[in-house]
């Protein structure tokens, strides 16, 4: 946590200031440029809405801000229990940044499991956060602490604040006709008014919020109302907390424009829809439920006005069946899924690969193999992405680089799969659906116009004269064959997966043209024209930090670390990853040395070598969290010095 520098003069005097303040029972308030805070406790304590809420609060604000939602795969692991443990991390700033942060500057901890599972991320001098009455024998013997920590002296090192949360929300509450385990229900609130005061956010829009959520129970809405104004009136009140904060909004650090606060798969939805538009073409969704990709299929259901159509399939194999036949239809058709859906779904992309009709895959990646961590983060399905069917089946790749960032790539996805009939792959990740950023919503006239054309008649005029519509016969530039609609009158034509001939579509067992096929739907994912990757190097450095997807964020903010302490460093970040942009090649062959972070064992590393023969160097992880930026900028700096 950095505050602002005084001088000794002013430093007197703001102690002389502080007394006459503290003596007529006025708080300190501190002025910060960015604060750390994470809310952590059992999967029931709404920890997500707390966090979800002080970060709406904070989006209103003008504040930049990055978060981390982290919870387990249970759907209600063991109360007081180190799995159950759910927490939310928000970083705010008053200027531009890029990750949820490293290390919390705050603390929220509900019980004692929580505490356990978070303290070792905290920096000595953090402030802590605990909920009092959770702290029980039994409780802490749960989550293996022998001694209390509240007491024995292991908490020296922070600001301890023990708040007996529950009590205090059900005294607040106890002129309402709850029962006391419905009173404790709303100490979530109550932690989350106390921080809205610590750090001045506004309020107003959480109790609408809560209005709005409980409409149909005024009563539990007005209790969540009254803890949470308790909980701010007791930071107020308290002489516990005699200092509150202020992050300025972040004016400087956003073009100018209407923003909100938004999550990768929300911005991914709304992308879907946008590109739906701008090619005046129905969406279709098919999917089966899978975390963390779930929420595509929840938000695109709401939005029937706009011409979409979502179906919730019995399973993968018939979600991604349907939006192929979707696909055949006319349809702008898209499937979702994580990591194991994709090894189910795999024939039939195959087959869109075989058919050459558009279609967008969506793969919100989660950590593995088979169900592996499904509320956990990784960037390990690549490798599946680029080879993971059978035959000689080429795939573009797109992958979003930040939360926001999703609702371009999916129009960028979009473009490539209509433009050159072919099915796309999407790479996000648990990291970038989850977490949430603050977006520009962009003016129409800035959306690309994605109109297609259907094959309207004949296209190809045979031997004797005639004309005939041969569903293979394709466009000079980007080798597309024409989208023919089904019940088009003299369009009729075959499909399915075996091997087509050249121009008419027909069955062919030809060695030749099968040789040519081949070739052939691989110089169309040659050939697709993508922009040229940007490198930022301001100083002629000799190693080159490469990333794709999710790890930008900490792979900037590394660069930036290294680059205040005076070390060069160059960066470049792919959203292409199939094909690479046509200067890639060039770009590599400047360095002396090429350092790749991924959160998988190497899989962009293993393809940079194999194509462009560079010995480019591996960072990886696969612990199921990002990168963090100081262990980034560590690693960085030993490429640079070695």
């Amino acid at each position: 946590m950095t505050s602002q520098v005084s001088s000794p003069a002013e430093q007197a005097d703001g102690a002389v200031v502080g007394e006459q303040r503290k003596a007529a029972g006025i708080k300190d308030v501190r002025r910060l440029d960015r604060v750390i805070i994470r809310f952590a406790g059992d999967s029931g304590d709404g920890m997500q809405l707390t966090g979800d809420r002080f970060t709406s609060e904070t989006a209103s604000f003008g504040n930049d801000l990055s978060t981390l939602p982290n919870f387990p795969a249970e759907i209600r692991a063991p109360a007081g229990t180190l799995p159950g443990v759910s927490s939310f991390q928000l970083h705010f700033a008053d200027h531009d940044i890029l990750t949820p942060g490293d290390a919390p500057n705050v603390l929220v901890a509900m019980n004692p499991a929580a505490l356990k599972a978070n303290v070792e991320d905290l920096p000595r001098g953090a402030e802590i956060i605990v909920n009092t009455d959770e702290f029980t024998k039994r409780a802490m013997q749960k989550v293996g602490y022998g001694t209390n920590p509240l007491e024995d002296g292991s908490l020296d090192g922070y600001q301890l604040h023990p708040v007996p949360l529950t009590t205090l929300t059900v005294q607040a509450l106890k002129d309402f006709s709850l029962s006391r385990k419905e009173a404790e229900r709303s100490k979530n609130m109550f932690a989350l008014g106390l921080l809205s005061w610590m750090y001045h956010r506004p309020t107003e829009g959480t109790e609408k919020f809560l209005q709005s959520k409980f409409a149909k129970k005024p009563d539990i809405a007005a209790a969540n109302i009254a803890a949470f104004r308790a909980g701010w009136n007791f930071g107020e009140t308290t002489e516990d907390f005699a200092v509150s904060y202020e992050v300025e909004p972040a004016a400087k650090a956003f073009p100018v424009g209407t923003y909100r606060n938004i999550s990768g798969n929300l911005a991914l939805a709304y992308g879907l829809i946008a590109a739906s538009r701008q090619a005046d073409l129905p969406l279709f969704l098919g999917s089966y439920p899978i975390t963390p990709a779930s929420d595509i299929l929840h938000e695109l259901s709401r939005h029937k006005n706009f011409g979409v159509r979502t179906f919730q399939a019995e399973d993968e194999i018939a979600g991604v069946g349907a939006a192929l036949g979707a696909a055949f239809g006319g349809s702008l058709a898209v499937t979702t899924t994580s990591g194991p859906g994709v090894a189910l779904k795999s024939e039939t992309i195959g087959l869109a690969v075989s058919l050459e009709l558009p279609l967008l895959v969506v793969d919100i990646q989660r950590g593995g193999p088979s169900t592996g961590l499904p509320t956990k983060t990784e960037q390990a399905d690549l490798l599946q992405a680029m080879f993971g069917r059978n035959g000689e089946a080429p795939v573009p790749v797109v992958a979003p680089r930040t939360p926001a960032d999703c609702f371009d790539a999916a129009l960028e996805a979009a473009r490539i799969a209509l433009t050159y009939r072919t099915p796309v792959f999407l790479l996000s990740d648990g990291y970038l659906a989850n977490g949430s950023e603050p977006w520009r919503i962009p003016e129409l006239d800035e959306l690309p116009d994605l109109t297609t054309q259907f094959a309207q008649g004949p296209n190809h005029t045979l031997e004797d004269g005639s004309e005939a519509f041969w569903p293979y016969k394709r466009d000079p530039q980007t080798l597309a064959r024409p989208w023919a609609i089904p019940g088009t009158p003299g369009l009729e034509h075959r499909i399915g997966g075996i091997e087509k001939q050249d121009g008419t579509g027909n069955i062919s067992y030809d060695p030749a043209n099968h040789d040519f096929m081949v070739r052939t739907r691989q110089a169309k994912i040659d050939g697709i024209d993508v922009p040229d990757v940007e490198v930022d190097d301001p100083a002629d450095a000799k190693v080159l930090v490469l990333g794709w997807g999710s790890t930008y964020g900490p792979i900037t903010a590394a660069v930036r670390r290294l680059r205040a302490a005076g070390l060069p460093v160059a960066q470049a970040h792919l959203r292409h990853v199939n094909p690479f942009p046509r200067n890639l090649g060039d770009v590599l062959a400047r360095f002396d040395k090429v350092v790749i972070p991924e959160m998988n064992l190497g899989q962009l590393a293993t393809l940079i070598r194999a194509k462009y023969l560079v010995d480019a160097q591996s960072y990886t992880q696969v612990n199921g969290m990002p990168f963090k930026a100081e262990q980034l900028a560590t690693a960085l700096k030993e490429a640079i010095d070695g």
